[in-house]
């Protein structure tokens, strides 16, 4: 995940969760985050079709957590935004005539599966609510 969507994701949910029910504005936000707000809309509607995030627009609106914090995994929030491979693909074709290069993407492609499935394990031990018991 080397995008950047995952710890902004995690930044949002965890402002969400401190707010304790209460609507947290965009603005805010991207003030914490020292960030555009339009990318924060951005997250909160992918995290909102998601399921994670509930909005109310216009004036006094905000976004709140859409269940509590203790029932979002880490992993449901990786599983949000997580791109298409969690590692990268080649760019270019590889040579078939190549042994490495016609069996490359293949062996990468198991790789890549364990790799995640090793990360999400392990993202899905934790909540958003133990996440969130390290800020004082």
């Amino acid at each position: 995940m080397n995008n950047g969507r995952f710890a902004i994701s995690v930044h949002i949910l965890t402002l969400l969760a401190k707010a304790e029910g209460e609507l947290v504005p965009s603005d805010y936000i991207a003030g914490s985050m020292n960030i555009n707000p339009v990318l924060v809309r951005k997250e909160l509607a992918s995290l909102r079709n998601y399921g994670l995030v509930e909005s109310k627009e216009g004036k006094g609106g905000g976004s709140s957590l859409a269940k509590p914090a203790t029932s979002i995994r880490m992993s449901d929030i990786y599983d949000a935004v997580k791109p298409g491979s969690l590692l990268g693909k080649n760019r270019n074709e590889p040579n078939p005539e190549c042994t490495v290069g016609r069996q490359i993407n293949e062996h990468l492609d198991s790789l890549y599966a364990e790799a995640e499935a090793s990360l999400l394990k392990s993202l899905g031990k934790k909540t958003l609510a133990d996440f969130v018991r390290q800020f004082h």
